[in-house]
């Protein structure tokens, strides 16, 4: 064993000539992969921060509003439904006048509406203002208040007849005057689906936005 050979080392550690082992230190591989992971990671965080900073400062919010104004003009409102507040037939009081040289069209035609509902007022022959004048089916007249209100809902017993209204006219009852052209009342099945119709809920348009 060489002079230069520490004590209680031989084999492989053992020295000859001028060959001696080297002592290095365990490398730290581990260490420096975790300190470039960190470094990346810390760098895509303040990355990342910067954009969301610049967004908010350079309009980033004028994209979100736009956006909501878009779906506010795509949103249209629902119809609404209307209730129309008209009479019932019971609630109409009916005078029925014989404009023809026709007999007993007056009396029939008021026992008929008498069955649908309506009440009856006077019956007999009309006035000289409307004798043998009436060339239509008829002719219902009624005070200006029921223009819009019991006038339509005789009008479904008697298609076709002309609406007339008198401003001088005083009390709410109406008059059904019967011309040339009248054969009988509307057929009570479709005179009852369009009372229906004309008392259903009227729906009103929506309100659209301009964009």
């Amino acid at each position: 064993m060489s002079m230069l050979t520490p004590p209680g080392m031989g084999g492989q550690y053992r020295i000859t000539g001028d060959k001696y082992p080297r002592m290095r230190p365990p490398r730290r591989r581990g260490r420096l992969v975790f300190a470039v992971l960190a470094s990346v990671t810390a760098l895509g965080l303040i990355g990342w921060g910067t954009l969301q900073l610049i967004d908010v400062f350079t309009g980033g919010d004028k994209k979100t509003s736009g956006a909501g104004a878009k779906a506010d003009c795509r949103t249209k409102a629902s119809p609404a439904a209307e209730t129309r507040a008209l009479p019932r037939p019971g609630e109409i009081t009916v005078n029925v006048y014989n404009a023809t040289a026709r007999t007993g069209l007056a009396k029939g035609t008021a026992d008929e509406l008498k069955k649908r509902g309506f009440k009856v007022g006077d019956v007999g022959n009309a006035s000289k203002e409307f004798d043998k004048k009436v060339k239509g089916t008829g002719i219902l007249l009624g005070p200006a208040s029921a223009l819009n209100t019991s006038l339509p809902v005789l009008a479904t017993q008697l298609a076709g007849a002309e609406r007339r209204t008198d401003a001088a006219r005083k009390g709410t009852a109406l008059d059904l005057i019967i011309g040339d052209g009248f054969k009988n009342l509307t057929q009570r099945t479709a005179a009852d689906q369009a009372l229906v119709k004309l008392t259903e809920p009227e729906q009103t348009p929506a309100t659209k936005k301009n964009c």
